[in-house]
């Protein structure tokens, strides 16, 4: 008995050991993140040449790997987590059972010595030092039966605790798991897109500048041709059936929360009419280097998700999807990488629908981010003289694109 208690304990602390050194090498980890950032936010601000994208993508691939190994530590840290918490609650269990038993003797011998009164112990010739001896022995054991039973009390409540952790560690760890084949995926895509970068450039400066160039012109044509029919569109949208600005019905879809272009008429979009077409911004970007988990911004339903570059090339959203919520708004997540969700999916506010990109007309990785009165915003499927082909989604009434910075 004394022998097993003391190898448990030696196994708990071993899987205790095991778990500050991998807590240790997490920290480790996320430090050398954090400087990954900073180099891929220097080279961000850099020139748009070839040399800078390529070394945006080697930076990214570096960023990338280390978090599937801060994954992995995670899921390692989980898992034995689990296994110490399932070798306390053997343990707690054992001493349950012990002093479960130590009760019932308690018990018998009290019910033995309860049935006999003092008067009965007196008369039956017993000397009156013995028959206080044998209610001191009765009080005695009453004494230790409340302090079994406390024990017991608190045993149970620690048992409960234990196995209420380990249920959620478990659930932990099958996130876990999705978040890895998740970031595998986000690796696959940088992986492929600079690979095609250089076929595409075959490595040439020259060659690179002529493709940006050539990106923005279809990009131009495309928003042209989408402006056209969207200001064409006359659908009745209920004032009343938007949430008050100011609300604050909508969470930051991204953290941390770094906003690099905001909505409308700004003197960004003014200056960079090659980009916007004089036309303003039709929502809010977000700093996110590629692989950042992108939320729902509210509870509801995914409408519809796609991807444009499939018969448009980097001319607008890319991967994209579209939430409806229950609060009269719906809400756009563009240039993503990788996809989560799937049309008719329930998600809660802060549920993972997707992982940031490059995908679509963007300078680069990040998040655009559309909110819209929902009675306005329909997922069509448009046939593109610009594209030369039909492409799939949300085209909406002007007056139905709304400041999401009003309702974050």
């Amino acid at each position: 008995m004394f022998f097993r208690h003391e190898l448990q304990a030696a196994t708990v602390d071993e899987l205790k050991d095991k778990i500050n050194v991998r807590t240790k090498e997490i920290q480790n980890l996320v430090k050398e993140i954090d400087v990954y950032k900073t180099e891929l936010e220097v080279t961000g601000r850099q020139a748009t040449t070839l040399q800078n994208t390529v070394k945006t993508l080697n930076l990214t691939e570096k960023k990338l790997g280390t978090d599937l190994k801060v994954t992995v530590s995670k899921i390692d840290t989980a898992s034995l987590t689990i296994e110490k918490l399932s070798e306390e609650i053997e343990d707690k269990e054992k001493k349950m059972d012990d002093r479960k038993i130590t009760l019932r003797g308690s018990l018998r011998r009290i019910n033995e010595l309860d049935k006999n009164s003092l008067i009965e112990i007196m008369l039956s010739g017993t000397s009156i030092a013995s028959a206080w001896s044998a209610v001191e022995n009765l009080g005695s054991f009453q004494g230790k039966v409340r302090e079994d039973l406390d024990e017991v009390r608190l045993l149970k409540k620690e048992l409960e605790s234990s196995k209420e952790e380990k249920e959620n560690q478990k659930s932990s760890l099958v996130e876990l798991h999705d978040e890895l084949a998740d970031q595998k995926k986000v690796v696959e895509y940088n992986k492929f897109e600079k690979g095609k970068l250089l076929a595409e450039t075959k490595e040439k400066e020259s060659n690179y500048q002529k493709l940006l160039a050539d990106r923005l012109a279809k990009k131009q044509a495309f928003e042209r041709e989408l402006l056209e029919f969207e200001s064409q569109l006359k659908i009745q949208i209920d004032p009343n059936s938007i949430p008050k600005s100011g609300s604050g019905v909508l969470m930051w879809p991204v953290t941390p929360v770094k906003v690099t272009q905001e909505f409308g008429d700004t003197e960004f979009s003014r200056t960079h009419t090659q980009v916007y077409s004089g036309k303003g911004h039709n929502g809010v970007d977000f700093a996110a280097p590629v692989g950042t988990a992108i939320k729902s911004a509210a509870s509801g339903v995914i409408e519809s998700f796609g991807d444009t570059d499939i018969v448009c090339p980097r001319a607008s959203y890319g991967k994209w999807v579209l939430v409806k919520h229950d609060n009269g708004l719906s809400t756009l997540y563009a240039h993503l990488s990788v996809i989560k969700v799937t049309t008719g999916q329930k998600v809660t506010v802060g549920d993972i629908i997707g992982y940031s990109g490059n995908t679509g007309y963007s300078t680069g990785p990040h998040l655009h981010f559309t909110v819209y009165a929902t009675q306005g915003v329909r997922v069509m499927q448009k046939q593109s003289l610009v594209c030369g082909g039909a492409y799939t989604m949300p085209i909406a009434d002007l007056k139905a694109y709304l400041n999401p910075l009003l309702y974050l």
